[in-house]
């Protein structure tokens, strides 16, 4: 009884003291790696795909512009001899057929009459009564009375203008009722600036400088294979696209027939079948991102959102 109170008892106290201190030291100093988890973001961001499908295409361009009169241009005689008569004066306002000048041509004897070649307004008269008249020289300038819309075209709808058709529809603010302007065409300006124009109508009463918007219907077709245009590398005529097998294997390169295109989506003719999918962005487009969330290592999460490449 004696030993075990002065010696089996003590030592046993000892061991369980040196085992509780043992246990705390661990708990303080060794983390538990079995239950530690990466503070980074729970989730990867995968390339979005969207499947082939068939619908209805309608190419339409609305451009934006204003009428002006069409340009002026230099009237020219048709005969050598003398003029005789000037009948209208540097800002007269003519009409078809007016009487301009009167030439008196020698060889053979006879009266020329210069008549204005279409309604306008004349500047920079040349000749005087009395005057030599020479074949091609200059008689006056006249500004017609026509006018035209010009719409300016941002450099990316260039191609959607290829076959563009001849005729657009012309609204003005304000204005008569929307009516069809002809000889649509496009024009480049030596600066590369690029518009459309076409002529108003005759019987259409406009003004130079009023704004005007310009309806192009380029294309319908129904029924279409399409996808994105943001999925299509290129977009006139042909193109490449990504097609997923679903596999986690890379994307196959394949290139394709384009037809309408509407500005979102794009008529695809040929390389895809409806069902297949593309990645949606083709390699370096900004893909948008709604929301990313990962944990913040003290049991929340952060969200974040924004755009991936």
């Amino acid at each position: 009884m004696v030993v075990w109170r002065r010696v089996i008892l003590p030592v046993l106290f000892l061991v369980v003291l040196g085992a509780a201190a043992l246990a705390l030291m661990k708990i303080a100093f060794v983390p538990d790696t079995a239950s530690a988890e990466p503070a980074g973001p729970s989730a990867g961001v995968t390339e979005p795909v969207t499947a082939v499908a068939r619908g209805s295409l309608v190419n339409e361009l609305d451009l934006e512009g204003s009428i002006a009169r069409d340009e002026e241009y230099v009237v020219r005689s048709a005969t050598d001899g003398v003029v005789t008569a000037v009948h209208v004066a540097d800002g007269a306002v003519v009409q078809q057929g007016q009487l301009l000048v009167t030439i008196k041509q020698n060889d053979p004897v006879r009266t020329v009459e210069l008549v204005a070649p279409e309604a306008g307004e004349v500047s920079d008269l040349a000749l005087l009564k009395g005057q030599a008249s020479t074949i091609g020289g200059e008689v006056l300038t006249l500004t017609p009375a026509r006018h035209h819309v010009l719409a300016t075209v941002k450099p990316a709808q260039l191609y959607r203008l290829v076959n563009a058709p001849t005729e657009a529809t012309v609204t003005i603010t304000g204005g008569p009722a929307p009516f069809a302007c002809t000889g649509v065409r496009v024009q480049i300006a030596e600066d590369g600036t690029a518009s459309v124009r076409c002529a108003v109508p005759a019987d259409q009463t406009v003004f130079a400088g009023l704004p005007a918007s310009l309806a192009l219907a380029l294309g319908k077709v129904d029924d279409a294979l399409m996808i994105p245009v943001t999925a299509v590398k290129g977009g006139a005529g042909t193109g490449v696209v990504w097609v997923d097998a679903g596999d986690g294997a890379d994307p196959e390169e394949r290139k394709v027939t384009l037809g309408v295109n509407d500005g979102e989506q794009v008529e695809v003719l040929d390389g895809l079948a409806e069902g297949d999918s593309v990645r949606q962005f083709v390699p370096g487009f900004a893909v948008p991102v709604q929301e990313q969330c990962y944990d913040d290592g003290a049991g929340g999460e952060i969200c974040e959102s924004g755009t991936s490449w």
